[in-house]
């Protein structure tokens, strides 16, 4: 009898703000592997923002989503039959064709992991491509210089956790962090280790922010966009630097958003706005797990998780990813 597991698929493209009528968790036949690939047994999912833009049949930076087949996303597990040398069976592995319980995919598309000091799920968080983009954003988008004043906005999320911790590492004089709600502002201060938080739900991000850093914000990393990033280039210092890794207010918005007001601010300011894709960067990561694993084992880096149970929830994750409901990242237990 062939073996069979659940897989997530897109059963509709959302206009709007997705509902869990637009997935279905869907039984398949697991195939025979060809030489070279590998099988895994998944043990954690990862559901990021950037998904959301997968959904639309639009040209985009990467391809959408198809209707109908199991859906892409990076994942963590353990080979459980293998066709290929280099990775035998028991190995832990990272890869990118997660939303399934089990991937057969071509050995040389599966990275080995390291488990022995840092927890898997930390392959998805500070040490994959969510640490990797604020290290890239901070280190080269808009590098932070000693003695900075650094703002962002989406601080209590998978990338600005880090974020805001990397930058103190990297020689920030002060951090401040923009979250919603009264239980991210206080995880700002207490696990990530900002020494401000701006309730964007309960304060005036752009009057707070001029309390905050009365002599204005030389790096912003904004990860949400609109309002936001208006206010964060109306505190901007002369030739500060932004880092505009994401815009998560606007992904579920049915018409285009209207951009900030005030970018001919920025032009007078003379600030540099500089768009990135996680993609770009890949050759820094290297050069991040060596400085990342080490302050992660030793706590200068600290991160938090929220877990759902089950792939069969896999829509409630990402549905809630959306719309702000997790502390640092989000990630789906399998089994």
């Amino acid at each position: 009898m062939t073996p069979h597991t659940r897989q997530l698929h897109l059963v509709n493209r959302p206009i709007g703000e997705p509902s869990d009528r637009d997935f279905a968790l869907v039984s398949a036949p697991i195939p025979s592997l060809a030489p070279g690939e590998v099988l895994v047994r998944n043990t954690w999912l990862s559901v990021d923002p950037y998904m959301r833009g997968r959904m639309n049949d639009t040209p985009s930076y990467i391809a959408p989503f198809p209707l109908h087949a199991a859906l892409e996303g990076s994942a963590v597990g353990e080979i459980i039959q293998s066709r290929s040398v280099e990775l035998p069976v028991g190995t832990r592995v990272s890869h990118f064709a997660g939303l399934r319980e089990h991937s057969v995919l071509p050995g040389a598309h599966a990275t080995p992991i390291d488990v022995g000091d840092v927890p898997e799920t930390a392959y998805l968080g500070p040490l994959g491509t969510t640490g990797l983009t604020a290290y890239a954003a901070l280190t080269r988008i808009a590098p932070v210089h000693q003695g900075d004043v650094v703002f962002v906005s989406g601080a209590a999320g998978a990338v600005g956790s880090v974020a805001g911790q990397l930058a103190r590492l990297l020689g920030a004089a002060q951090v401040i962090g923009s979250a919603g709600g009264a239980a991210k502002s206080q995880a700002l201060v207490e696990d990530f280790g900002y020494d401000a938080a701006i309730d964007y739900r309960a304060d005036d991000v752009r009057e707070r922010l001029a309390e905050l850093a009365p002599g204005g914000v030389d790096v912003f990393v904004d990860n949400v966009g609109g309002a936001q990033l208006e206010a964060g280039i109306g505190r901007m210092r002369p030739h500060g630097r932004v880092a505009m890794v994401g815009a998560v207010s606007q992904y579920n918005l049915a018409q285009s958003p209207t951009g900030p007001n005030n970018l001919y601010e920025a032009s007078t300011k003379e600030v540099t706005l500089r768009g990135m894709l996680v993609t770009s960067h890949f050759d820094l990561l290297p050069e991040y797990l060596g400085r990342a694993i080490p302050w992660l084992a030793d706590r200068s880096l600290r991160t938090r998780e929220t877990v759902v149970d089950g792939i069969e929830n896999a829509p409630v994750a990402l549905l809630g990813v959306l719309t702000g409901a997790n502390i640092g990242k989000m990630l789906v237990k399998v089994g």
